[in-house]
């Protein structure tokens, strides 16, 4: 959907979440402790959302992985909370955010 392509690509680091979305939170925490200033976009507030989680659902292939919290970083779909939290353990997340001119150290 171009609407989500267009918001995904608005900042270095996106997230698509809901406001009740802990999961969210602690993605967009995690972000913020790094130093990321993300867009945060949640889509049970957006008269469009429920189409945009339809797609993001879609994108990271349904199977029962939930839609939200979505993480886009340089515009590409990153994934969702154990995604980010994989890629930060293995000290891939930093160097991921610096490449997309989201860390500037």
């Amino acid at each position: 959907m171009e609407r989500v392509a267009a918001l995904a690509s608005e900042r270095a680091v996106v997230v698509f979440t809901a406001s009740n979305c802990t999961m969210g939170s602690v993605v967009i925490s995690l972000l913020s402790g790094l130093g990321v200033n993300a867009a945060v976009h949640e889509l049970d507030r957006d008269p469009r959302g429920q189409e945009m989680e339809q797609e993001l659902a879609r994108r990271l292939a349904g199977g029962g992985v939930p839609a939200v919290p979505a993480v886009f970083v340089g515009g590409n779909l990153v994934g969702g909370t154990n995604r980010v939290m994989a890629l930060h353990i293995a000290g891939e997340l930093v160097p991921l955010l610096r490449s997309a001119g989201a860390l500037w150290l």
